[in-house]
């Protein structure tokens, strides 16, 4: 009886650090795209101001950047949803 108690109690605490854990990784995942999106339009800004004829050849780096910062959030959340069903 005891032993059953015990062998809940640490699955239980398996379970919550899986959550934990999950929660973490998309969070951080998630700021740091963040920072990096920021940084992305806040230099577009920057650029088109001391250069507006060049904002046409601007854009399409600007939004290739965004993509693939944007990606990173996704590979995080696979990463982890992957981690906390497979373990």
């Amino acid at each position: 009886m005891l032993s059953t108690l015990f062998l809940a109690a640490a699955e239980d605490g398996a379970d919550a650090g899986k959550a934990i854990a999950l929660a973490l990784g998309i969070g951080l995942g998630s700021l740091g795209a963040g920072v990096g999106i920021g940084n992305i339009f806040g230099s577009m800004i920057q650029a088109v101001a001391r250069q507006p004829e060049l904002r046409g050849e601007l854009q399409g780096i600007q939004w290739l950047g965004f993509a693939l910062t944007e990606a990173v959030v996704f590979y995080g959340l696979i990463g982890g949803l992957l981690a906390y069903v497979l373990v």
